[in-house]
């Protein structure tokens, strides 16, 4: 694959997660898709960047009436959302099919670049790749950013919310998927799932995030792989209000500060 590569597909996930989710609360708004940076909304932003990345085809997962309007105003399609992320990207993959890049509709400094340089990394007999952030590159590009860091022996990794499912074969992993989130009040079920080799060696400290995702990849019956993010930024998503007053401050290129209120080196302003 080269960077110039089309994808012909592309769902953004903005499901409703009920009447308690902060973002919207603090702004008022019905969904956090909603919410502006600037005059445009996040859902606008997302998409804005797909369709510059080269994606030919933009399925928008929505059940929000303000959302799903919004949508038909940008030409996008609107498909139902499942019960859960993995059900409602199993919709999207039995309409779109493969190769399909999945993201959020939190994430509005998704960058076209981000886009095409994950795509282009993935080998073409892959069935899955998913891209995170190396906890160095984040803080760099975010200092004092508060996230969940997934503590490996090559690092602590963040997600980035893009996943590619390149090939048929990937419904394999949306099913997997599907049955993990089902039993998320199990731990052991979902532990067995996974592979106790690989939560054994995890727990040690012996197990690098590339290695961990290739073996769940196999342990579901497809290749997998990890794509590192070369920004930090990729990482940035607004899933609180102060993720969406970080993201606002980068956007303007105003300074941001931590939670002690201590101000930040300004952040240049995305383009």
């Amino acid at each position: 694959m080269s960077s110039s590569v089309i994808l012909p597909s592309a769902v953004v996930l903005a499901g409703s997660r009920g009447e308690t989710e902060p973002v919207s609360l603090a702004e008022g708004i019905s969904h956090k898709a909603l919410a502006r940076i600037g005059r445009v909304a996040m859902l606008e932003m997302v998409v804005a960047a797909l369709r510059s990345a080269g994606c030919a085809r933009i399925l928008v997962s929505a059940d929000d009436p303000r959302v799903v309007a919004l949508a038909n105003e940008m030409g996008v399609e609107i498909v139902a959302p499942g019960r859960g992320p993995s059900e409602s990207v199993a919709h999207a993959f039995a309409l779109a099919g493969a190769p399909m890049l999945v993201t959020t509709c939190d994430h509005p400094l998704l960058s076209p670049r981000w886009v095409q340089d994950f795509v282009a990394a993935v080998p073409p007999l892959t069935d899955v790749a998913v891209m995170l952030a190396e906890r160095g590159r984040v803080e760099a590009a975010v200092p004092h950013s508060r996230r969940t860091w997934l503590r490996f022996s090559d690092g602590d990794w963040s997600g980035c919310n893009l996943f590619l499912l390149s090939r048929p074969n990937a419904l394999r992993a949306i099913e997997q998927w599907r049955m993990i989130e089902s039993e998320r009040k199990r731990p052991w079920s979902i532990a067995a799932r996974l592979g106790w080799r690989t939560l054994f060696d995890y727990f040690r400290r012996r197990l690098s995030m590339a290695e961990a995702i290739r073996r769940v990849g196999a342990n579901m019956g497809v290749s997998a792989m990890l794509v590192p993010a070369r920004d930090g930024l990729a990482a940035v998503d607004v899933d609180k209000p102060d993720d969406l007053r970080i993201v606002r401050a980068i956007v303007a290129g105003e300074s941001i500060s931590d939670a002690s209120g201590e101000p930040e080196t300004a952040i240049p302003g995305l383009a």
